[in-house]
Protein backbone atom coordinates (compact mmCIF):
# COMPACT_ATOMS: atom_id res chain seq x y z
CA UNK A 1 0.00 0.00 0.00
CA UNK A 2 1.00 3.60 -1.11
CA UNK A 3 -0.25 6.72 0.51
CA UNK A 4 0.15 9.81 -1.07
CA UNK A 5 -0.70 13.46 -1.26
CA UNK A 6 -1.07 13.85 2.85
CA UNK A 7 -1.51 17.01 4.05
CA UNK A 8 -0.35 17.09 7.71
CA UNK A 9 1.62 14.02 9.06
CA UNK A 10 0.85 13.30 13.02
CA UNK A 11 3.73 11.08 14.06
CA UNK A 12 2.31 10.68 18.23
CA UNK A 13 6.06 11.10 19.01
CA UNK A 14 6.01 13.46 20.91
CA UNK A 15 9.72 14.74 20.69
CA UNK A 16 8.33 15.45 16.79
CA UNK A 17 4.88 15.56 16.79
CA UNK A 18 4.26 16.72 12.80
CA UNK A 19 6.74 14.58 10.58
CA UNK A 20 7.86 16.80 7.14
CA UNK A 21 6.62 14.28 4.68
CA UNK A 22 3.32 13.42 2.41
CA UNK A 23 3.75 9.68 1.78
CA UNK A 24 3.43 6.11 3.71
CA UNK A 25 5.10 3.01 2.38
CA UNK A 26 3.57 0.02 3.85
CA UNK A 27 4.42 -3.73 3.24
CA UNK A 28 3.48 -6.67 5.06
CA UNK A 29 1.58 -4.62 7.11
CA UNK A 30 4.21 -2.57 8.56
CA UNK A 31 5.71 0.93 7.48
CA UNK A 32 8.47 0.38 4.90
CA UNK A 33 9.15 4.04 4.84
CA UNK A 34 7.91 7.74 5.23
CA UNK A 35 8.84 10.50 3.04
CA UNK A 36 8.09 13.00 0.24
CA UNK A 37 7.35 11.63 -3.14
CA UNK A 38 7.49 8.12 -2.37
CA UNK A 39 6.56 5.63 -5.19
CA UNK A 40 5.67 1.97 -4.17
CA UNK A 41 3.81 -1.18 -5.87
CA UNK A 42 0.15 -2.40 -4.64
CA UNK A 43 -2.69 -0.46 -3.73
CA UNK A 44 -2.41 3.65 -4.02
CA UNK A 45 -4.42 5.78 -1.68
CA UNK A 46 -4.78 9.26 -2.49
CA UNK A 47 -5.19 11.28 0.99
CA UNK A 48 -6.88 14.60 -0.85
CA UNK A 49 -4.76 16.48 1.56
CA UNK A 50 -5.93 15.15 4.67
CA UNK A 51 -4.33 14.71 7.57
CA UNK A 52 -3.17 11.43 9.11
CA UNK A 53 -2.48 9.93 12.15
CA UNK A 54 -1.51 6.66 14.40
CA UNK A 55 -4.35 4.35 15.24
CA UNK A 56 -5.22 5.49 18.64
CA UNK A 57 -4.65 3.97 21.96
CA UNK A 58 -7.02 3.75 24.34
CA UNK A 59 -5.09 3.25 27.90
CA UNK A 60 -8.18 2.14 30.15
CA UNK A 61 -10.58 -0.07 28.77
CA UNK A 62 -12.71 -3.17 30.88
CA UNK A 63 -13.53 -5.72 28.58
CA UNK A 64 -15.23 -8.84 29.25
CA UNK A 65 -15.69 -11.54 26.82
CA UNK A 66 -16.62 -11.41 22.86
CA UNK A 67 -17.72 -7.86 21.46
CA UNK A 68 -20.43 -7.50 24.43
CA UNK A 69 -20.29 -5.10 27.68
CA UNK A 70 -22.15 -6.42 30.86
CA UNK A 71 -21.89 -2.96 32.68
CA UNK A 72 -24.49 -1.58 29.76
CA UNK A 73 -25.78 -4.79 28.23
CA UNK A 74 -23.68 -3.47 24.77
CA UNK A 75 -23.10 -5.28 21.69
CA UNK A 76 -20.59 -4.09 19.53
CA UNK A 77 -18.45 -1.65 21.31
CA UNK A 78 -15.35 -2.35 20.38
CA UNK A 79 -15.87 -2.26 16.65
CA UNK A 80 -17.44 0.94 17.80
CA UNK A 81 -14.46 2.46 18.96
CA UNK A 82 -12.45 1.67 15.90
CA UNK A 83 -14.87 3.79 14.52
CA UNK A 84 -13.37 6.15 16.40
CA UNK A 85 -9.97 5.91 15.50
CA UNK A 86 -8.72 3.43 18.49
CA UNK A 87 -6.84 0.72 17.08
CA UNK A 88 -5.83 -0.80 20.39
CA UNK A 89 -7.29 -0.93 23.53
CA UNK A 90 -5.63 -2.14 27.20
CA UNK A 91 -7.56 -3.71 30.04
CA UNK A 92 -7.57 -1.64 33.26
CA UNK A 93 -9.50 -5.07 34.51
CA UNK A 94 -11.98 -7.27 34.02
CA UNK A 95 -13.96 -6.00 36.77
CA UNK A 96 -17.51 -5.91 35.18
CA UNK A 97 -17.59 -9.98 34.51
CA UNK A 98 -20.93 -10.84 36.83
CA UNK A 99 -19.68 -12.86 39.46
CA UNK A 100 -15.99 -11.98 39.10
CA UNK A 101 -13.81 -14.64 40.84
CA UNK A 102 -12.05 -13.22 43.82
CA UNK A 103 -10.03 -15.49 45.08
CA UNK A 104 -6.05 -16.71 43.80
CA UNK A 105 -7.07 -19.42 41.50
CA UNK A 106 -10.43 -17.53 40.00
CA UNK A 107 -8.51 -14.47 39.79
CA UNK A 108 -5.51 -16.04 37.58
CA UNK A 109 -7.72 -18.74 35.18
CA UNK A 110 -9.82 -15.48 34.38
CA UNK A 111 -6.93 -13.23 33.57
CA UNK A 112 -5.34 -16.08 31.38
CA UNK A 113 -8.82 -17.03 29.72
CA UNK A 114 -9.04 -13.33 28.92
CA UNK A 115 -5.59 -13.09 27.81
CA UNK A 116 -6.30 -16.32 25.42
CA UNK A 117 -9.89 -15.04 23.85
CA UNK A 118 -8.73 -11.66 23.05
CA UNK A 119 -5.48 -12.80 21.35
CA UNK A 120 -7.74 -14.95 18.97
CA UNK A 121 -10.43 -12.10 18.61
CA UNK A 122 -10.06 -9.04 17.12
CA UNK A 123 -13.20 -7.22 16.31
CA UNK A 124 -13.11 -4.81 13.32
CA UNK A 125 -9.38 -5.71 13.88
CA UNK A 126 -8.97 -4.16 16.91
CA UNK A 127 -6.25 -5.38 19.13
CA UNK A 128 -7.52 -5.56 22.67
CA UNK A 129 -4.83 -6.29 25.08
CA UNK A 130 -6.67 -8.37 27.87
CA UNK A 131 -6.36 -10.38 30.40
CA UNK A 132 -5.50 -7.68 33.68
CA UNK A 133 -6.07 -9.85 37.05
CA UNK A 134 -7.06 -7.68 39.94
CA UNK A 135 -4.61 -7.85 43.13
CA UNK A 136 -6.86 -9.53 46.00
CA UNK A 137 -5.67 -10.79 49.00
CA UNK A 138 -4.16 -13.74 49.39
CA UNK A 139 -2.23 -13.83 45.93
CA UNK A 140 1.28 -14.28 46.35
CA UNK A 141 4.94 -13.80 44.24
CA UNK A 142 3.80 -17.37 42.86
CA UNK A 143 0.78 -16.75 41.40
CA UNK A 144 1.68 -13.30 39.74
CA UNK A 145 4.34 -15.39 38.07
CA UNK A 146 2.27 -18.15 36.91
CA UNK A 147 0.22 -15.30 35.17
CA UNK A 148 2.99 -14.06 33.36
CA UNK A 149 4.74 -16.96 32.55
CA UNK A 150 0.99 -17.62 31.19
CA UNK A 151 0.98 -14.92 28.39
CA UNK A 152 -0.83 -12.31 30.90
CA UNK A 153 1.08 -8.53 30.07
CA UNK A 154 -1.11 -6.54 32.55
CA UNK A 155 -2.21 -6.05 36.07
CA UNK A 156 -5.11 -3.98 36.34
CA UNK A 157 -5.89 -1.41 38.87
CA UNK A 158 -4.87 -1.98 42.22
CA UNK A 159 -7.41 -0.68 44.30
CA UNK A 160 -10.49 -2.67 42.69
CA UNK A 161 -10.07 -5.36 45.03
CA UNK A 162 -9.16 -6.31 48.60
CA UNK A 163 -5.50 -4.82 48.21
CA UNK A 164 -5.78 -1.02 49.80
CA UNK A 165 -2.93 -0.39 52.46
CA UNK A 166 0.08 1.33 51.15
CA UNK A 167 2.52 -1.48 52.43
CA UNK A 168 0.16 -4.60 50.90
CA UNK A 169 0.22 -2.12 47.41
CA UNK A 170 3.62 -2.19 47.72
CA UNK A 171 3.93 -5.53 47.93
CA UNK A 172 1.75 -6.64 45.20
CA UNK A 173 2.91 -4.02 43.29
CA UNK A 174 6.58 -5.75 43.29
CA UNK A 175 5.45 -9.10 42.93
CA UNK A 176 3.78 -8.05 39.31
CA UNK A 177 6.66 -6.24 38.52
CA UNK A 178 9.28 -9.44 38.85
CA UNK A 179 6.62 -11.20 36.97
CA UNK A 180 7.18 -8.70 34.15
CA UNK A 181 3.28 -7.31 34.45
CA UNK A 182 2.86 -4.03 33.27
CA UNK A 183 0.75 -1.99 36.15
CA UNK A 184 -2.12 0.41 37.19
CA UNK A 185 -2.75 1.64 39.84
CA UNK A 186 -6.65 3.39 40.77
CA UNK A 187 -6.28 7.09 42.19
CA UNK A 188 -9.50 8.31 43.23
CA UNK A 189 -12.37 7.78 45.49
CA UNK A 190 -13.60 4.05 44.21
CA UNK A 191 -15.67 3.56 41.71
CA UNK A 192 -17.64 0.43 41.87
CA UNK A 193 -18.36 -1.32 45.14
CA UNK A 194 -15.86 -3.19 46.61
CA UNK A 195 -13.25 -0.71 45.44
CA UNK A 196 -11.23 1.62 47.41
CA UNK A 197 -10.03 4.90 47.63
CA UNK A 198 -6.63 5.18 46.51
CA UNK A 199 -4.92 8.31 47.73
CA UNK A 200 -0.85 9.87 47.44
CA UNK A 201 -0.10 7.20 50.12
CA UNK A 202 -1.09 4.27 48.20
CA UNK A 203 -0.12 5.63 44.79
CA UNK A 204 3.52 6.52 45.64
CA UNK A 205 3.52 3.24 47.45
CA UNK A 206 2.63 1.36 43.93
CA UNK A 207 4.93 3.36 41.81
CA UNK A 208 2.79 1.60 39.12
CA UNK A 209 3.90 2.04 35.59
CA UNK A 210 0.45 4.25 35.03
CA UNK A 211 -1.49 6.11 37.40
CA UNK A 212 -4.88 5.49 36.36
CA UNK A 213 -7.88 8.43 35.96
CA UNK A 214 -5.52 11.22 37.60
CA UNK A 215 -8.51 13.36 37.00
CA UNK A 216 -10.93 10.60 38.65
CA UNK A 217 -11.99 7.40 38.03
CA UNK A 218 -15.32 9.37 37.93
CA UNK A 219 -14.44 10.59 41.42
CA UNK A 220 -11.23 13.20 41.64
CA UNK A 221 -8.77 13.59 44.30
CA UNK A 222 -8.20 17.79 45.11
CA UNK A 223 -6.35 19.51 42.97
CA UNK A 224 -3.25 19.59 45.42
CA UNK A 225 -3.00 16.32 46.69
CA UNK A 226 -2.76 15.48 43.00
CA UNK A 227 -0.10 17.90 42.42
CA UNK A 228 1.78 15.59 45.50
CA UNK A 229 1.45 12.45 43.41
CA UNK A 230 2.42 13.89 40.39
CA UNK A 231 5.44 15.65 41.77
CA UNK A 232 6.28 12.18 43.95
CA UNK A 233 6.00 10.18 40.92
CA UNK A 234 8.03 9.85 37.86
CA UNK A 235 5.65 6.53 36.34
CA UNK A 236 2.65 7.91 33.53
CA UNK A 237 -0.68 9.87 34.42
CA UNK A 238 -3.78 9.62 32.81
CA UNK A 239 -6.70 11.32 31.96
CA UNK A 240 -9.87 9.53 30.85
CA UNK A 241 -12.86 10.72 29.18
CA UNK A 242 -14.92 9.55 32.26
CA UNK A 243 -13.38 11.61 34.61
CA UNK A 244 -13.37 14.95 36.32
CA UNK A 245 -12.62 17.48 33.52
CA UNK A 246 -11.58 20.44 35.58
CA UNK A 247 -8.83 18.34 37.67
CA UNK A 248 -7.67 16.91 34.12
CA UNK A 249 -6.70 20.40 33.09
CA UNK A 250 -4.88 20.50 36.43
CA UNK A 251 -3.18 17.62 35.37
CA UNK A 252 -2.25 19.12 32.09
CA UNK A 253 -0.98 22.29 33.35
CA UNK A 254 1.17 20.42 35.66
CA UNK A 255 2.52 18.36 33.51
CA UNK A 256 3.23 20.76 31.17
CA UNK A 257 5.24 23.01 33.67
CA UNK A 258 6.92 20.16 34.45
CA UNK A 259 7.72 19.71 31.26
CA UNK A 260 7.36 16.50 31.26
CA UNK A 261 4.01 16.00 28.38
CA UNK A 262 5.80 12.53 27.25
CA UNK A 263 4.00 11.48 30.68
CA UNK A 264 0.51 12.28 29.96
CA UNK A 265 -1.25 9.63 28.23
CA UNK A 266 -5.25 9.09 27.27
CA UNK A 267 -8.19 6.51 28.08
CA UNK A 268 -11.87 6.59 28.34
CA UNK A 269 -12.57 4.23 31.35
CA UNK A 270 -15.49 2.77 29.75
CA UNK A 271 -17.63 0.28 29.49
CA UNK A 272 -18.43 1.92 32.79
CA UNK A 273 -21.80 4.11 34.68
CA UNK A 274 -20.66 6.50 32.35
CA UNK A 275 -21.46 4.44 29.81
CA UNK A 276 -19.27 3.51 26.55
CA UNK A 277 -17.91 6.13 24.36
CA UNK A 278 -16.72 5.24 20.68
CA UNK A 279 -15.27 8.74 20.28
CA UNK A 280 -13.77 8.82 23.70
CA UNK A 281 -10.12 9.09 23.32
CA UNK A 282 -10.73 11.89 20.21
CA UNK A 283 -13.00 13.55 22.19
CA UNK A 284 -10.37 13.91 25.00
CA UNK A 285 -8.10 15.21 22.73
CA UNK A 286 -9.72 17.71 21.51
CA UNK A 287 -10.91 18.75 24.99
CA UNK A 288 -7.06 18.92 25.35
CA UNK A 289 -6.09 20.90 22.00
CA UNK A 290 -8.91 23.34 22.57
CA UNK A 291 -10.05 23.92 26.06
CA UNK A 292 -6.74 22.71 27.20
CA UNK A 293 -4.67 25.18 24.51
CA UNK A 294 -1.90 21.76 24.11
CA UNK A 295 -1.09 21.50 20.41
CA UNK A 296 -2.92 19.43 18.21
CA UNK A 297 0.12 17.26 17.81
CA UNK A 298 1.10 16.66 21.54
CA UNK A 299 -2.49 15.90 22.05
CA UNK A 300 -2.38 13.01 19.66
CA UNK A 301 0.85 11.30 20.50
CA UNK A 302 -0.88 11.51 24.25
CA UNK A 303 -3.15 9.07 22.93
CA UNK A 304 -1.11 7.22 21.00
CA UNK A 305 2.62 7.17 21.45
CA UNK A 306 2.97 8.02 24.56
CA UNK A 307 1.11 5.12 25.59
CA UNK A 308 2.89 3.00 23.28
CA UNK A 309 5.96 3.98 25.14
CA UNK A 310 4.45 3.47 28.80
CA UNK A 311 3.31 0.00 27.75
CA UNK A 312 5.83 -1.20 25.63
CA UNK A 313 3.95 -1.42 22.47
CA UNK A 314 5.27 -1.07 19.03
CA UNK A 315 2.23 0.51 18.24
CA UNK A 316 1.35 4.16 18.41
CA UNK A 317 4.15 5.95 16.20
CA UNK A 318 4.15 6.30 13.01
CA UNK A 319 7.70 5.53 11.75
CA UNK A 320 9.34 3.27 9.59
CA UNK A 321 9.16 -0.52 11.59
CA UNK A 322 6.42 0.22 12.62
CA UNK A 323 2.98 -1.33 12.59
CA UNK A 324 0.81 0.44 9.87
CA UNK A 325 -2.05 1.61 12.07
CA UNK A 326 -3.11 4.68 10.40
CA UNK A 327 -6.22 6.68 10.65
CA UNK A 328 -7.05 9.50 8.30
CA UNK A 329 -8.77 12.97 9.36
CA UNK A 330 -9.64 16.00 8.34
CA UNK A 331 -11.99 18.88 9.41
CA UNK A 332 -15.52 18.30 9.56
CA UNK A 333 -17.66 19.60 6.69
CA UNK A 334 -19.23 23.00 8.32
CA UNK A 335 -16.59 23.31 10.53
CA UNK A 336 -14.44 26.72 10.95
CA UNK A 337 -11.49 24.78 10.86
CA UNK A 338 -9.70 24.21 7.57
CA UNK A 339 -7.84 21.15 8.46
CA UNK A 340 -7.95 18.68 11.22
CA UNK A 341 -5.27 20.59 13.37
CA UNK A 342 -7.64 23.56 13.30
CA UNK A 343 -10.34 21.74 14.27
CA UNK A 344 -9.06 20.22 17.16
CA UNK A 345 -7.93 23.54 18.44
CA UNK A 346 -11.24 24.68 18.20
CA UNK A 347 -12.74 22.19 19.95
CA UNK A 348 -14.55 20.16 16.69
CA UNK A 349 -14.46 16.59 16.29
CA UNK A 350 -11.86 15.65 13.25
CA UNK A 351 -14.15 13.40 10.69
CA UNK A 352 -12.10 10.04 10.10
CA UNK A 353 -12.13 8.88 6.48
CA UNK A 354 -10.36 5.63 6.76
CA UNK A 355 -9.01 3.47 9.77
CA UNK A 356 -6.01 1.00 8.80
CA UNK A 357 -5.31 -1.72 11.06
CA UNK A 358 -2.05 -3.48 9.99
CA UNK A 359 -1.55 -2.20 6.47
CA UNK A 360 -5.36 -3.34 6.27
CA UNK A 361 -8.89 -1.37 5.51
CA UNK A 362 -10.80 -1.67 8.46
CA UNK A 363 -13.32 1.71 8.43
CA UNK A 364 -13.45 2.84 4.75
CA UNK A 365 -14.55 5.77 3.19
CA UNK A 366 -16.04 7.18 6.02
CA UNK A 367 -16.96 6.77 9.90
CA UNK A 368 -20.42 6.07 10.69
CA UNK A 369 -19.06 7.74 14.13
CA UNK A 370 -17.69 10.88 13.00
CA UNK A 371 -19.22 13.73 11.53
CA UNK A 372 -18.38 13.24 7.59
CA UNK A 373 -14.63 15.24 6.73
CA UNK A 374 -14.41 17.63 4.33
CA UNK A 375 -11.59 15.12 2.78
CA UNK A 376 -11.53 11.71 2.17
CA UNK A 377 -8.66 8.93 0.72
CA UNK A 378 -9.59 7.60 -2.27
CA UNK A 379 -8.07 4.54 -4.04
CA UNK A 380 -6.01 6.32 -7.41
Amino acid sequence: MLIKNIGLMFSGDVANPVLDADSILVEGGRIAAIGRGLQGAGAVWDAKGCAVMPGLIDNHVHPAFGDWTPRQNQLGWIEAFVQGGVTTMLSAGEVHIPGRPKDPVGVKALAIAAQRCFSAFRPLGAKVIAGAPVAERGMTAADYAECGAAGVQLLGEIGLGSIREPEEVAQHAAWARAAGLNMMIHCGGPSIAGSNRMGFDQVVAADADIVAHINGGPTSLSAEELTRVMAATTRAIEIVHNGNPRTALHALNTLREMGRLDRLVLGTDSPAGSGVQPLGVLRTVSFLASVGGLDAGLAIAAGSGNIGKWRGLEQGVLAAGRPADIVFIDAPIGGAGRDASESLALGDLPGIGLVVIDGEVRVGARSRNTPPAARVPELA
